[in-house]
């Protein structure tokens, strides 16, 4: 099986596709057998010796593999080569339905969702359903109260993975290049939303008033005003806004800041 310029080689016993021939033949070897690979940290067990290493790189944090292209640094081969598909354009999981093609298989398993409506995880604390478990579990992360703190400017989140995402900024890499302008960006979501100008591509469509957008930010930051929502509030006179660039310009009113001078 070929997509792309990438073979994949499917799993017989539960049907994944892999791009690795051995890593599918090691991975078969895993049903019906022990484990008696057992680290030493968290008492994982695992079929193999190369998977015991490849977790135990989780908790030294070490990070042999380089991307030649960037320099972004991987603790497994095979998120390296994944991270590699975002240089060379290579998707290789598309969708049935409608086409759309992904790097990798879970996100085309977040994809496939959005046509078929499900999100079986549900959080326990407010009833909010996810498509995936690991959107679920970034959620429950709001709920414990507990903020995640950039080392570099201070600034806290709400969740590790938001804090992740913003600590890119600081590194100034932006790995996710558009190939058809240059124009490059920390987050792969701002790839896609971006790539959507070019193509002239609107998926995301508002119920309300039928107004379609390139992102599902944009589509989120739109519906806010057919809600009334005003999620932005001014902790100096609590008036609020409906979007978080239009409370920072207004902060600037109360701090006599004035960034922008005339030439």
């Amino acid at each position: 099986m070929t997509h792309g310029r990438e073979k994949l080689y499917i799993y017989k016993q539960c049907g994944k596709p892999s791009s690795h021939l051995c890593a599918v033949e090691e991975h078969e070897r895993t049903y019906g057998t022990e484990k008696p690979y057992v680290c030493e940290h968290c008492k994982k067990a695992f079929s193999s010796s190369r998977y015991l290493k490849t977790h135990e790189r989780t908790h030294t944090g070490e990070n042999p593999l380089v991307c030649k292209q960037c320099g972004k640094v991987f603790s497994a081969y095979s998120s390296l080569k994944t991270h590699e598909r975002i240089h060379t354009g290579t998707k290789p999981y598309a969708c049935k339905t409608c086409g759309k093609a992904f790097y990798t298989s879970s996100n085309l398993q977040r994809h496939v969702k959005t046509h078929s409506g499900e999100k079986p995880y549900v959080c326990e604390q407010c009833g909010k359903a996810f498509s995936t478990s690991s959107y679920l579990k970034t959620h429950e992360e709001i709920h414990t109260g507990k903020t995640f703190a950039c080392k570099q400017c201070g600034k806290t989140f709400r969740s590790s993975n938001h804090l992740k995402n913003h600590e890119r900024i600081h590194t100034g890499v932006k790995s996710y290049e558009c190939k058809q302008c240059g124009k490059a960006f920390y987050w792969p979501s701002g790839l896609r939303s971006h790539e959507q100008i070019h193509s002239g591509e609107k998926t995301y469509v508002c119920k309300h008033c039928g107004k379609a957008f390139t992102s599902s930010r944009y589509l989120k930051l739109h519906e806010g005003i057919h809600i009334g929502a005003k999620p932005y509030a001014c902790k100096q006179c609590g008036k609020a806004f409906y979007w978080s660039n239009v409370l920072r310009k207004h902060e600037k009113t109360h701090s006599g800041e004035k960034p922008y001078i005339c030439k």
